[in-house]
């Protein structure tokens, strides 16, 4: 009998045979046997992915994603839990690793402490000078701030000692170093105060004033500086960061970054603010934007005003707890529009530290003159740490991201109450109402202020309460955040505020292959567990980075 094939029939034949025969994508590795959220705008997850060439290729379940690719290796996880690397959106990365440097006071319960701390301390070292950090009256019993007219000159009489407050806004010097910096009781400092006990200096300097006496104080060397960054990126990678966003660095500090980088030591991914001053303003814009896949600087950092703790915000009232001083601006208020006004017409981002709800105010109402009706600048406000409600609004209108950080509200609950007063303290700390705005809301640590971890971040977005667990029911619990928001604000929107989501913060195909094994799922253990969370494995570029 004789057999016609049809031409439609020998089309079928031909395609069979050749999808049947198609080669498989290669792969550098495939991750299987796991709990992998994507952080897409859908929370997707998944039980495998494929790797290659440092970035996420496919992603979807193993059976699938082996009949499509070959790979070079696998590997499983056993159930356990994989997010996109976290990504800090606000911390002091290289001041990190200078803190690690420096005699970690953030225990001590009283100023005696503090200097006994300092006497031991320096007592194992060889420097002739003396720098700590982490001090905070507001945990010591009357709460007031320390004079160093007996026991710290005392102990050091001839060397200089600068001890920084935990925010950084504040500090206390031994009369060396005052004397050192030229400091008397006259002296006066725009953005800052000395203040006095008894009509002479007591030691403590508040913002601005801090910087005369660092001045003087010993400059840390290249191998002090390469350490510091190196110490950081390791304490980062242990929780499963794989980017920050560096809140202010100077120009020197960032090229050593790249420097670092470059030569495979740094693996960490920055993006750093340029700290705002004259010098490096007229040098950034000549220069322009920088860009490397794990280096970026497109923003400067303008201070507005201090911290609530050392009352250094900046108020539209006065402080509930002292009657006559209502905080102040470290930069004027002509020199920031002026600064706003340059920037503007850059290509580069504006953000700006605002912690009182009247430097918000004035930086709401600069930035909507200038930007407002500019699309996607995303210039930011830092802290956004009290902002009064008739003016919240203003940065969905003008389209202004508020970067926050959730463990201040747990850190600062206990006394924040006593700075602004039962009514003022409603329109501080406002993650809910600010994540309205723009609808997402980039979540960071303020380390060193606060601790590294995120969870802590995340724990205290979704629960409200500090470590103890504390208040019960949560301080101001209608501004806590979902856990898929807190989630986000740990990943996908620290990438956003830097315009880096088409890069990082989720696992889709095409971004970098940057994430961390977690032993616990953030969007369903108890919240008790969440504090304690283990990253057991962090990756960079598909390669892990941390054991």
């Amino acid at each position: 009998m004789k057999t016609i094939f049809s031409p439609i029939y020998f089309t079928l034949i031909i395609t069979l045979l050749f999808y049947g025969c198609k080669p498989k994508i290669q792969g550098d590795l495939i991750i299987v046997n796991t709990h992998i959220q994507l952080c897409d705008s859908a929370y997707t997850s998944a039980d495998a992915m494929v790797i290659g060439s440092g970035k996420i290729l496919a992603i979807g379940s193993a059976k699938d994603l082996l009949s499509k690719y070959q790979v070079d290796s696998q590997m499983s996880f056993n159930g356990k839990f994989i997010y996109p690397g976290i990504i800090d959106a606000h911390c002091h990365f290289y001041g990190l690793g200078r803190f690690l440097q420096m005699l970690d006071l953030s225990q001590t319960k009283s100023f005696d402490e503090v200097v006994d701390a300092c006497l031991h301390y320096y007592s194992k070292q060889t420097h002739n000078y003396l720098l700590g950090r982490g001090w905070d009256q507001n945990k010591w019993p009357n709460l007031a701030y320390p004079t160093n007219n007996e026991a710290l000159n005392n102990a050091f009489p001839d060397i200089p000692v600068l001890l920084k407050r935990i925010d950084g806004h504040a500090a206390i010097a031994n009369d060396f170093a005052l004397r050192l910096a030229g400091l008397h009781s006259k002296s006066k400092v725009a953005g800052g105060e000395l203040l006095l006990s008894k009509g002479k200096l007591s030691g403590v300097l508040i913002d601005n004033a801090v910087d005369l006496v660092e001045r003087v104080m010993p400059k840390p060397t290249t191998q002090d500086n390469i350490k510091a960054l190196l110490d950081a990126q390791s304490t980062c990678l242990q929780y499963g960061i794989t980017a920050v966003t560096d809140a202010g660095l100077e120009t020197n500090i960032i090229y050593l970054i790249d420097s670092l980088q470059k030569v495979g030591l740094l693996k960490m991914r920055i993006n750093a603010m340029v700290s705002l001053t004259p010098e490096n303003l007229a040098f950034w814009l000549k220069r322009g934007p920088l860009k490397t896949e794990r280096l970026q600087v497109n923003s400067f950092k303008m201070y507005g005003d201090g911290a609530l703790g050392s009352r250094g915000a900046c108020l539209l009232k006065p402080y509930s707890d002292q009657p006559k001083h209502s905080g102040f601006l470290l930069t004027p208020a002509a020199e920031m529009e002026k600064y706003i006004e340059q920037i503007a017409r850059s290509p580069f981002q504006l953000c700006t530290h605002a912690i009182g709800d009247s430097t918000n105010r004035l930086l709401l109402k600069l930035y909507g003159r200038y930007i407002g009706q500019l699309p996607n600048k995303r210039w930011r406000i830092e802290h956004a740490q009290v902002v009064n409600s008739e003016d919240i609004n203003l940065f969905g209108k003008y389209g202004i991201v508020p970067s926050v950080q959730t463990t201040h509200a747990t850190s600062d609950m206990y006394w924040a109450i006593n700075r602004l007063g039962p009514q003022r303290i409603q329109d501080a700390y406002s993650y809910q109402s600010l994540l309205k705005q723009l609808a997402w809301l980039p979540l960071g640590t303020d380390f060193p202020v606060e601790a590294v971890s995120p969870f802590f971040t995340f724990y205290a977005a979704v629960s409200r309460r500090d470590g103890a667990g504390l208040p019960q029911n949560g301080f101001q619990i209608e501004e806590a955040l979902s856990r898929k928001q807190a989630l986000s604000g740990i990943t996908t929107w620290p990438a956003k505020a830097a315009f880096q989501e088409n890069e990082m913060g989720s696992l889709l195909p095409g971004t970098f292959a940057d994430f961390v094994v977690l032993d616990i799922d953030l969007l369903a253990a108890d919240m008790k567990q969440i504090r304690t969370a283990k990253a057991l494995q962090t990756f960079i570029d598909g390669l892990p980075v941390n054991n």
